[in-house]
């Protein structure tokens, strides 16, 4: 006889195909079969079952448990012949322990029907959902609110309940039902008003209702409630939102159900998922190439694709097929611009899986494989001083140009790109390598390379003085980016113009311009890119103009706190200090930004004094003396590099001790 078993709601279990209701007898009963339930299959030892039962455990409480054993055993299975093993409820050693099967829990199987919703279309997530919400008979565990072995589970299947409802209602949205995504969600936030998400998909809902005011006014409610009590600014995504409404953002309008794209992808997406057996080694290549386009499509899309991306890895090398392996690294071949990693760890944990890939591979076989594992080491590498980065990235360009493969090399030359800054003065070089893609893209439509391309002859071309050449490139990346949904590119350019516009315009001015251009920054998933970068753009923004540091300069620099920090103390009147500091200051790392820290460095040294930094800052910038200092990034810059080295220069003249020095 078939048992199934209930904690979303009273405790209870049912058997039979009319699923009549078992007696579970009295309320210690009860409790024993709710604890086995919670412990997920795992034995409980009946020590332990003697502690959760009662506050203070009488003399006779481990007799009295296996008493309410025996008569939960003959209520769960009551053709059981006497003496013959429950299949059950089972005793393993110190304890018992409950087999039932996943799906014959409903707290189990509501876990899993609200796990396997995220992958499925809107048109099949949704009945899922609300047949799984229909299952909850009442707060879980509901006769047991006080027990403290009860808490944790209660805690979490309420968190999972209140996570199917959002989905539920993501759902009715994206089909286009927001009329009716309103009621159950405005129900949802009454009940639990610290919900964002909740928050941010009613006011969606309301907006696509007509009811544009409601919308806005339930963001405000929200901001006023996170304020208010918690002294808080409401999440990323609430302020995206509310700032999208008031702008009539042409995304937030509802797709339509009816789309040919639409229906094609949920139908190709449905069958895919029916045809193809789970754990096929064919799910985890066609899973890179979904992260593949994730990753350049705004909206949170690369930190997703990251995350997701090192699990793919991780299943592709346990499944011990080193060619699958090696395909499901090399086949993320998304362009990268920025020199700093976003997730390190990451990086790392990739470069090491590329290396054991690549000894793993039959010696004279597999080269294009080789080519897109040693690119990856050589981009993954990128902003170190390692030695195998730039050996890397030359042995997957000679690989890919006797293979005369196009896409291959474009991928190649990415990582050539991004191993040419161990030293300053590189920016011709860079140029090279973004012509050689943008014409060797636009030949084979690579579109990704050739913005790519175009967005390494911005940065080249700014490091270059030549602007305007800069600005044709940053024009080119934006209409391709519109034409191929590329948003992610547009953050370059717009901080491109900000840098254009400090170099040209007011300081007033370039200062607000580099404020918006960092708030595009937040909630892309680029934290290599954004962590301290605003910070750093006004203060180069002031040392291009002969201006101090702020003495009141925000403390969080990100990584370029080191070469900050003595111009902030100088501008606090605090010179010993600035010195003691530059005393320990590193080089810079390899990247777009090392001519900038460099020039930095090179002034706080000029104003203290400090001989030793200001010939290091001499011998590693003299070969960018053509170039303007940061602008290689196209983001910002402190000036001609000239400029710094000719105070240098002056200031290495004076004999230690000469006071006479230019100020911070």
């Amino acid at each position: 006889m078939d048992v199934s078993f209930g904690i979303l709601g009273p405790v209870a279990a049912w058997s039979g195909d009319d699923a009549a209701p078992v007696d579970l007898k009295g309320p210690r009963h009860r409790a024993v079969l709710a604890r086995l339930i919670v412990a997920r299959g795992r034995v409980v030892p009946v020590t332990r079952l003697v502690e959760d039962l009662w506050t203070d455990p009488p003399a006779g409480g481990v007799g009295a448990v296996r008493t309410f054993v025996s008569a939960l055993r003959r209520a769960l299975e009551p053709e059981r012949p006497p003496r013959a093993p429950a299949r059950l409820l089972v005793t393993e050693g110190p304890g018992y322990a409950l087999r039932a099967e996943p799906d014959a829990v409903d707290s189990r199987r509501f876990a899993r029907v609200l796990e396997l919703s995220a992958a499925l279309p809107p048109q099949e997530a949704l009945p899922a959902l609300t047949e799984a919400l229909a299952s909850w008979r009442g707060p879980a565990l509901a006769d047991f609110p006080d027990e403290t072995w009860a808490r944790t589970e209660r805690a979490r299947l309420g968190e999972l309940r209140l996570h199917a409802v959002e989905r539920r209602g993501d759902a009715l949205l994206a089909l286009g039902r927001a009329a009716q995504a309103v009621a159950d969600l405005d129900a949802h936030v009454t009940e639990h008003p610290w919900r964002e998400e909740g928050r941010r998909l009613l006011a969606l809902a309301l907006y696509r209702s007509g009811r544009q005011g409601d919308a806005l006014a339930v963001l405000r409610r929200a901001r006023g409630l996170l304020t208010d009590r918690l002294g808080l600014e409401p999440g990323t995504a609430l302020r995206r939102l509310e700032a999208d409404i008031l702008a009539h953002s042409e995304h937030l309008e509802p797709g339509d159900p009816g789309d040919p794209a639409g229906r094609v992808w949920a139908e190709a997406a449905a069958d895919y998922d029916r045809t193809l057996r789970h754990g096929a080694r064919a799910r985890l290549e066609s899973t890179v190439g979904l992260l593949r386009t994730l990753a350049v499509t705004g909206g949170g899309g690369l930190e997703v694709a990251r995350r997701h991306r090192s699990a793919t890895v991780a299943a592709a090398e346990e499944l011990g097929h080193v060619e699958l392996t090696a395909r499901v690294i090399g086949a993320y071949d998304v362009p990268a611009i920025w020199t700093r990693v976003d997730d390190p760890e990451h990086s790392a944990s990739v470069v090491a899986a590329a290396e054991r890939t690549l000894k793993g591979l039959t010696p004279g076989r597999h080269d294009a494989a080789r080519a897109r594992l040693l690119t990856t080491v050589a981009l993954e590498s990128r902003g170190t001083r390692s030695a195998r980065g730039p050996q890397a990235a030359r042995q997957a360009e000679a690989i890919a140009r006797r293979l005369d493969d196009p896409a291959l090399l474009a991928f190649a030359l990415n990582g050539v790109f991004m191993q040419t800054f161990h030293r300053a003065g590189l920016a011709p070089r860079r140029d090279t390598t973004g012509a050689e893609l943008i014409a060797l893209s636009g030949r084979h439509d690579l579109p990704t390379y050739t913005v790519l391309g175009h967005l390494i002859r911005l940065q080249a071309r700014g490091a270059l003085a030549d602007f305007t050449g800069a600005e044709a490139h940053a024009t080119a990346v934006d209409r391709l980016a519109e034409h191929h949904e590329l948003p992610l590119a547009r953050v370059f350019t717009q901080w491109f113009r900000a840098l254009r516009l400090a170099v040209t315009g007011p300081a007033p001015a370039a200062e607000e311009a580099y404020r918006s251009a960092a708030a595009r920054l937040d909630g892309v998933g680029m934290p290599g890119l954004e962590h301290g970068l605003l910070p750093l753009a006004l203060l180069c923004l002031r040392v291009q103009d002969g201006r101090p540091a702020p003495a009141d300069a925000p403390g969080d620099w990100g990584p370029y706190e080191p070469w900050a920090t003595p111009l902030v103390l100088l501008a606090q009147d605090a010179p010993d200090r600035a010195a003691e500091h530059l005393r320990r200051l590193p080089d810079p790392p390899p990247g777009l930004l090392y001519e900038a820290l460099w020039c930095l460095a090179a002034r706080a040294a000029v104003a203290v004094s400090d001989r030793p930094t200001m010939e290091r800052a001499v011998g590693a910038l003299s070969p960018a003396k053509a170039e303007w200092g940061g602008a290689a990034s196209g983001l910002l810059t402190v000036g001609p590099v000239a400029r710094h080295l000719d105070a240098l220069t002056t200031a290495l003249r004076h004999p230690p001790g000469d006071a006479a020095r230019p100020g911070p």
